[in-house]
This record gives structure tokens, C-alpha cells and sequence, in this order.
């Protein structure tokens, strides 16, 4: 079974992600924790890493059963077919976020840029994650075309 990507409504991720699993989908919304601060205090809050981005595990012939949930707007395409992302670049995701990196940025890559590993915890992951330099660690969604970079931040 594949990993499909759905689009959901603005800041109806995590809604949605939740509401799969009621109705028995294998569903994945990353969430990561970002330091908000306002003038009086600052505050972890917990956001999603993609906007508008769950990933849902099931057979391709249960894909309509996602539009029973209010939220969800269509599914993500690339190059015409159905994204599709391997259950490697899912684990690598789940495992990155285990690893306390709390600011992160979403960027498009354009195709054929060059992707290798040669450091870190992710050591033998081929196309997956482009660079490690200091506090930062690039993870490529390839089938996605969007680029993870994981910062370490610390709450002053």
C-alpha cells in the first residue's frame, strides 16, 4: 500500500488527520513545535511541518473513502498521477521529527538537483536527505518536490 498526499482545508490538518483514523485510515500529519512569542511570554505550540499536507496509507481502489471527511479538498498530483511517497521517506520524516529540530522550512527543489548523504543520522539513505552542516539537515520528499530543512532552535 502506498502513502497518498491530501490537500486539506487552511488549518484543518490535524483535524482531518484524526477524523482518518476514526473511520480507519492510516493517516500522517507531521506536527512540529514552534516557539510563538508575544509581548508578555513566549509559548511551544504544536503546528504542522506541511500546511494544508496529510499523508494517508491505503490501497488504491479505498482512495475515495477520504472525501467522507469534512477538511479534505482533493488529492496532491505529480506529473499527472497521484503523488506517491515510499514508506522510507515516511519513516525518515517520523524519525527527523523524533530528534528535537523545532524550526523548520518548506522549500520547492526544482528537478535535478543533486541529492546525496555523506553525514549524520541518516548515514546510507540515498536521494533522501542533501546535506548536514552544523545545526540544519536537509530531508528531500522526492516524489513530493519539496525540500525539509530541520533546524535545532533552544528556548531562551
Amino acid at each position: 500500500m502506498p502513502w497518498f498526499v491530501i490537500y486539506t482545508k487552511y488549518r484543518n490538518e490535524k483535524k482531518v488527520a484524526d477524523e482518518l483514523l476514526k473511520i480507519g485510515i492510516e493517516a500522517y500529519c507531521p506536527m512540529v513545535t514552534k516557539i510563538r512569542v508575544w509581548s508578555d511570554r513566549k509559548k511551544k505550540v504544536s503546528v504542522p511541518l506541511i500546511n494544508s499536507y496529510v499523508f494517508v496509507h491505503l490501497e488504491d481502489s479505498k482512495r475515495n473513502d477520504v472525501f467522507e471527511i469534512n477538511g479534505v479538498v482533493r488529492y496532491i498530483y505529480w506529473l499527472q498521477k497521484p503523488a506517491i511517497i515510499r514508506d522510507e521517506e515516511i519513516s525518515i520524516l517520523k524519525d527527523s521529527l523524533k530528534n528535537s529540530f523545532e524550526n523548520f522550512e518548506i522549500q520547492e527543489y526544482k528537478k535535478g538537483d543533486v541529492v546525496s548523504l555523506s553525514q549524520g543520522p541518516f548515514v546510507g539513505q540515498n536521494a533522501i536527505v542533501q546535506s548536514i552542516s552544523n545545526n540544519t539537515i536537509v530531508v528531500t520528499l522526492e516524489n513530493l518536490g519539496y525540500r525539509v530543512i530541520l533546524k535545532k532552535e533552544t528556548m531562551d
